[in-house]
């Protein structure tokens, strides 16, 4: 698969109204229905990839050229609009931001904490975040690395690295008033817009494995975290084999792997995000994801 893969990202664009999927190469879009004579959707792509169908896009590219779409005429969204159910989380899984959320104790976790965030909560590269005033006064960020999953996955016994399609990038925006005045996670992490997803998804062989990147993020500008992703407390396999134990993982599901220090709610006072702030997530290889606090 080397070499095919390279240098190709994975994308979704709105063109003429509704959601197209297909590869990014350079400045230029190619549809899925344009490589491969039918519209196919990112998780339909990625299940018909995963075997025994394998596409060399680099062929089907060069065989479509001046066929592509100019990307910056079109609009972005996330490279999965619309999830086949919700994204796996995992919180506290860096020890730098466990530290800085728990400084009294500084407990690392003696196994992963696992949540979820609502399908319907996710929205695309450059996309305004509601700012939800009637339900939340304390929205803060959190960049992770999201794992795009390419095969099924049932009770993994060796490395995940040949089920895993690509990664991603995910902004786990945050309510921190309901996620603590609630005692659990799924409301404050699930609001309408609360999960900026993208700009793309890049095939997981340009990476190696497990993928050591450097994560950040900035506020208007202002960095805040800055990390990598090889610094994980409980690495993609360990949670790919724990969660494959009970939960049959299938392609195009979606486990993001947490978040470093530097968060808004780490600082004293907090940082919490405003109307108008612009919000980017950053990792190496993958791109930037920048948002707009509504």
């Amino acid at each position: 698969m080397k070499g095919a893969w390279e240098a190709i990202r994975y994308a979704t664009y709105e063109v003429k109204g509704k959601a197209v999927s297909g590869v990014l190469r350079g400045g230029s879009f190619y549809p899925f229905g344009l490589l491969l004579g039918g519209d196919l959707s990112m998780p339909e792509f990625i299940e018909a990839a995963s075997a025994p169908y394998r596409p060399d896009m680099e062929a089907l590219i060069e065989n479509a050229a001046g066929g592509g779409f100019d990307a910056a005429a079109l609009k972005p969204l996330a490279p999965i609009p619309y999830p086949i159910r919700e994204i796996i989380c995992l919180g506290k899984n860096y020890a730098d931001h466990v530290n800085e959320i728990n400084a009294t104790s500084g407990a690392l976790p003696a196994k992963p904490v696992y949540f979820a965030k609502s399908a319907f909560s996710v929205t695309g590269p450059g996309e305004t975040i509601p700012g939800h005033t009637a339900a939340t006064r304390q929205i803060d960020y959190e960049a992770e690395l999201a794992v795009v999953m390419g095969a099924e996955c049932r009770n993994l016994a060796g490395s995940a690295r040949g089920f895993i399609f690509g990664y991603t990038i995910i902004n786990d925006v945050t309510a921190r008033d309901l996620q603590a005045g609630h005692g659990q996670w799924y409301f404050g992490k699930s609001l309408d817009g609360f999960c900026p997803m993208g700009p793309v998804i890049v095939g997981a062989d340009e990476f190696g494995y497990p993928p050591s990147l450097r994560i950040r993020s900035r506020v208007n500008g202002e960095p805040r975290q800055d990390s990598d992703t090889g610094k994980l407390i409980f690495p993609i396999d360990e949670v790919i084999r724990q969660l494959s134990a009970g939960i049959a993982l299938r392609p195009g599901d979606i486990i993001a792997t947490g978040t470093p220090a530097g968060v808004g709610h780490g600082f004293s006072p907090a940082k919490n995000l405003n109307s108008g702030d612009i919000v980017e997530c950053e990792i190496e290889g993958i791109g930037i994801l920048q948002n707009i606090i509504g």
